[in-house]
Order: structure tokens, then C-alpha cells, then sequence
């Protein structure tokens, strides 16, 4: 039996029963909060599939073997949508996409430790390992990080890593919740975790998914064929269930784009493309894909970004607003990855008053406020010693 890794919990129970599971759920919907973790496999397919769910409540944790023949995962989501318990993950942003696939919602209550690990002050993206060793002085043991979860059985091993995983999450979101209600961030946590909540946040839409290739060109009609491929290669990867770049890579989406290939010969010529795939029905059906997308008219193409404000940012003053935002979040002990991104900063720059978000919300009262303040004159940035200092000007 695997040992446990906290002393104070029982070893993990391996669940691979409806029974069980049923069970287990309803022990765990009378708590006040569960943390979560899965692992899946992802390298050979488009959807994520899900091999083991770990759960841990006041003073159990199971590991439900997902693939489990006949196992009925429905309790599952009913724990999961039951909005009296409130489900803790670390970088939610997958799981939460397994799960919102599998029962068509997002976990509510939901609570991200990596986010609010970012407002507590543990930098960018901050690694559980890192917080674990930070707030509980456990130590996590990464040897089974890149196991192959879907073979069984699953070995003794492989469940007590799984296991560690969400009873230390139960000390780093005790220990987080308490730094962040001490400090009062966690309205601005609670902010954070709407975002997440969102079922759209996990949807991949086809037809923006050629934005993604930040294709630079100002031709729109090459701009109007990448953004019929690209959607077509997404709807194909969903459809066929295999990762998008084994479909067609990144480059060779662009090459098609560039050439508008009219038959499977021309389609050939792009680097990536087999004969198998030229002359089969994909190439058939991108073939088409590309016809109608260079016959829009110009009025259907894609916009190019319109200039802001007439002009570009000036250099100078975006590198002044960094600086803001470095001081501002060294203040406040907040990562400055979360407060504002580099083209937030270039349009806070470029603009007069952007709809974006370090104008709203507590990113406004931590660091826009002061941005637009830098901007009309009313502050000035001076040092005091070793840091920053801002000097009212009236």
C-alpha cells in the first residue's frame, strides 16, 4: 500500500468502482473544500484523455482510476458542481478543460493556488513545488511527472505521487487564503477566479485560431486564406482527435497561406505536405477551403489592427510605465505578469484611456490610477534610496 505523504493522512485509496466513487463523492461534498488534481495524455491526440482523478478532503485522499472499466464518473460532476464546497486546483486552466469537457461545466465554486500565489506575491506562474516548499515545508517528488498514465495497473508508485499532490495543495490553499485575507487581497483573488469560471476561457474557437500564428503581414487577402485554413485544420484536428500541429504544422499553414496552392500538385510543394494527405480527402477538403476563401470579397477579409491614436508609442514612455508597474508591484509584493502585459503597457501608452484591464478592478487601484496619473503630468518618478519613489505633483 502506498505510503501516505502527509502523516496526518491516511494512505491513498485507489478508487475503480461506480460504488466506490459514489461514495467517496458523497463523504466529500459535506466538506467546505477539496483539492483536485488529474493526469492525463495528450501527446497523441486533440482532447486531453483522462486517466486518474485525485481528491482529498479534511482527512482522505483517493485516486479514481478514470479508466476503470465501466466506471460511472457522474458523482464525479455532481461533487464538482455542487456550489456548497469549494474545489482547490494548482493551474487549473487544463483540468478545468478535461472537466469542462466531460460534464459540460466548470467546477463552481473554483479556487487557483498558481493565481493567487501570483497576487500573494510569488512572482509569474509560481511552480507547486515552489509554494509547497514555501508554505508547508513538504517536498514534492517529481520522479513520476511523465509517467504513462493510461497504462495499468497503475503501480503503487505512480498512485502515492499522484496522492502527494492534492494533500499538500490542502496546506498551500489553508496558508495562501490565510496570507491573503491578512493582507486583504482576496476580493482581488475572488476577481481572478471569475475569469477562470468562464466556460469560454477553455474553448478554443476555430475561426480566431489563426491569430495565434501572429502572422506578420499587412496583405489581407493572404490574412483572409490563414484564417480559413487555420480554422479548418482545428475543426479537422477536433474531428480526427490528433494534435493540430501533427495535422499540418505552424510554418506549413503559413506557406500554404502565402501560395495558395489550386491543386493537390501545388499543395505538395509545401514543405510538411505528403502525397498520402495532398491526394487524399484532407487535401481534397483544404483545397476547397482555400478556393472559397480567395474568392472574398474585400469587405469579408480581416481587419488589419487600426494605428492607435494615429501614432505609435513612444518608447521612452512605455519604458516609464514599466518602470511604474515594476515599482508598483515590488510595493505591493504582486507579480507584474498579472497586473499588466507588455501590450497592455504599449496601448496604455499609445491611447488615451484603453479599455483594458489594468484600468479596472484592483489592477486600476494598484498601478492604472498612477499609470494615467505618470501619463497627464500629476506624478513623477524620483528614487529613495534603493527604490522607486513617486512624487506628487499636485
Amino acid at each position: 500500500m502506498p505510503r501516505p505523504a502527509r502523516a496526518d493522512f491516511p494512505p491513498p485509496e485507489l478508487i475503480t468502482t461506480s460504488d466506490a466513487l459514489d461514495a467517496v463523492c458523497a463523504r466529500l461534498r459535506r466538506e467546505a473544500f477539496v483539492t483536485v488534481d488529474t493526469e492525463f495524455m495528450r501527446e497523441r491526440t486533440y482532447w486531453p484523455e483522462l486517466c486518474v482523478v485525485q481528491l482529498a478532503g479534511t482527512a482522505e485522499v483517493v485516486v479514481v482510476d478514470a479508466l476503470a472499466p465501466g466506471i460511472d464518473l457522474a458523482p464525479l460532476g455532481a461533487l464538482l458542481a455542487d456550489p456548497a464546497v469549494t474545489k482547490v486546483f494548482h493551474a487549473a486552466r487544463q483540468d478545468v478543460e478535461i472537466f469542462l469537457l466531460l460534464f459540460d461545466a466548470v467546477p463552481r465554486p473554483l479556487f487557483d493556488t498558481q493565481v493567487a500565489a501570483m497576487v500573494g506575491g510569488f512572482g509569474d506562474q509560481a511552480g507547486y513545488d515552489t509554494l509547497v516548499a514555501a508554505l508547508t515545508g513538504g517536498h514534492i517528488d517529481k520522479a513520476h511527472r511523465f509517467s504513462d498514465w493510461s497504462a495499468r495497473p497503475l503501480s503503487p508508485a505512480q498512485i502515492a505521487y499522484a496522492a502527494a499532490d492534492v494533500t499538500h495543495l490542502r496546506g498551500v490553499y489553508e496558508r495562501l487564503m490565510a496570507r491573503l485575507e491578512k493582507e486583504g487581497r482576496s476580493a482581488w483573488v475572488a476577481e481572478e477566479m471569475g475569469a477562470l469560471a468562464e466556460p469560454a476561457t477553455y474553448r478554443a474557437d476555430p475561426e480566431t485560431a489563426w491569430e495565434r500564428l501572429r502572422a506578420r503581414s499587412n496583405n489581407r487577402r493572404f490574412l483572409g486564406l490563414l484564417r480559413a485554413i487555420a480554422a479548418w485544420r482545428e475543426r479537422e484536428a477536433q474531428r480526427v482527435n490528433i494534435p493540430r500541429q501533427r495535422l499540418l504544422k505552424d510554418e506549413t499553414l503559413l506557406e500554404i497561406a502565402a501560395t495558395a496552392p489550386r491543386t493537390a500538385e501545388d499543395l505538395l510543394r509545401a514543405r510538411g505536405v505528403g502525397r498520402g494527405f495532398a491526394e487524399g480527402k484532407q487535401g481534397a477538403a483544404l483545397l476547397a477551403v482555400i478556393e472559397a476563401a480567395a474568392a472574398l470579397p474585400e469587405d469579408a477579409l480581416p481587419e488589419l489592427p487600426r494605428a492607435r491614436e494615429g501614432a505609435r508609442p513612444s518608447p521612452a514612455l512605455v519604458a516609464l510605465l514599466k518602470v511604474l508597474l515594476a515599482a508598483k508591484c515590488e510595493q505591493h509584493d504582486v507579480a507584474p505578469k498579472l497586473v499588466a502585459s507588455s501590450e497592455e503597457i504599449d496601448r496604455l501608452a499609445a491611447e488615451e484611456q484603453p479599455d483594458i484591464p489594468p484600468l479596472h478592478g484592483w489592477r486600476h487601484d494598484l498601478f492604472g490610477a498612477d499609470a494615467l496619473a505618470l501619463k497627464s503630468g500629476r506624478i513623477a518618478l524620483s528614487t529613495e534610496g534603493k527604490r522607486i519613489k513617486l512624487l506628487r505633483l499636485g
